[in-house]
């Protein structure tokens, strides 16, 4: 695991309910300086969860607003002949990944430019923050003609998660351009059906294999890791995958995580950073609370987390304190609090083992 010691720095989640990128990346800067993010706006279609990812996936299709890969076009193999034959150029060195397909393009992440572009002018940086739908999440997301997800065709799973790898790489690869520490968020809201029904065909090997495969693109650049989960799941799965960070609701689910004492313990020694979302995003929440409340709420937890053997300075010296979740879907008030709480909670805990 590379070393990386946050100390309870602020960072955030995704998406902001702005239309301007350039506002949103001054937003983030200005409340995330030391490790800034680039912003998704779900006010722009083609920045959903699953669009703002596909370009560059053989078979893309779209009818009646209904996007799906088409295994039964006359030229899918051939475009999947081509993607596999690119993907071994860029992997073994033959073509550059910078003007490849797994690019993305600034009509697709005008945001990740604009971050970009502020994080080059601006000094003192501890790391820059990319993500990218998780391969899980966008496989059991993305369906063929027939409505099937794409997970459960091997070949499909295959050619996606290898997609997702190199557009995480190339993430990892413009961030250390500015600034040598580049993280790298694997967002797995899907994770949350983990143990249900939907999920019952899926093994925990699976996932690990499509975990292993996204995480050592990220590593080729130097990058450190991390998955969000912004609902419970099946945590030893995630602890179990070796990332370097895991992301998750503490505001509203640390009851949960905490039931897995062995796991913890372990991702800890190992130099696991847990990012805590203490800062609520839904918005009866963030109304309801304030900067005190939540650092009492997380020094409670800290506190649960020695109890299980954790070293409260260990806790301190591997944890981030982020929102519980992206800002998307809420208010732009409600965003900016959400935003000015995560700061004013950090720099509380922060002066507090200073």
């Amino acid at each position: 695991m590379s070393q990386f010691t946050p100390n309870c720095l602020p960072l955030l989640i995704g998406s902001l309910p702005l239309t301007s990128h350039a506002e949103a990346a001054e937003m983030i800067f200005a409340h995330t300086p030391d490790i800034p993010i680039w912003p998704q706006l779900p006010a722009f279609h083609e920045e959903g969860m699953l669009l703002q990812f596909l370009p560059g996936l053989p078979g893309v299709r779209e009818l009646d607003g209904k996007v799906f890969i088409d295994t039964e076009s006359t030229t899918f193999e051939e475009e999947v002949l081509a993607f596999y034959e690119e993907y071994l150029m860029v992997t073994e060195g033959a073509a550059p990944l910078e003007t490849s397909r797994f690019l993305l393009s600034r009509e697709a992440a005008r945001g990740f430019y604009a971050f970009l572009e502020l994080a080059d002018k601006r000094g003192n940086l501890v790391g820059l923050k990319g993500q990218i739908t998780g391969p899980i999440t966008f496989c059991t997301s993305l369906v063929d003609q027939a409505g099937r997800a794409i997970f459960y065709n091997d070949q499909l799973r295959d050619v996606a998660v290898k997609h997702l790898a190199l557009k995480a790489r190339w993430q990892a690869r413009k961030m250390t351009e500015i600034c040598e520490r580049a993280i790298v968020f694997f967002d797995e809201p899907g994770l949350a059906g983990l143990g249900s029904s939907a999920f019952i065909t899926i093994t925990k090997e699976d996932i690990l294999s499509c975990f292993g495969e996204v995480f050592a693109a990220v590593r080729e650049e130097n990058g450190l890791t991390g998955v969000h989960v912004c609902a419970n799941t099946e945590w030893p799965v995630i602890f179990e995958s070796g990332v370097d960070i895991v992301s998750y609701d503490a505001y509203s689910f640390f009851d949960k995580l905490v039931l897995y004492k062995e796991h913890l313990v372990e991702f800890f020694a190992r130099g696991g950073i847990l990012a805590s979302g203490i800062v609520p995003t839904a918005p009866e929440f963030i109304d309801a609370e304030t900067t005190d409340s939540l650092v009492a709420k997380w020094f409670a937890q800290t506190e649960q987390l020695q109890a299980i053997g954790i070293d409260r300075q260990k806790v301190l010296a591997q944890t981030l304190i982020t929102p519980s979740c992206g800002t998307g879907a809420v208010s732009r008030a409600q965003a900016e609090k959400v935003l000015e709480l995560t700061g004013e909670v950090s720099a509380k805990i922060r002066a507090s083992f200073a």
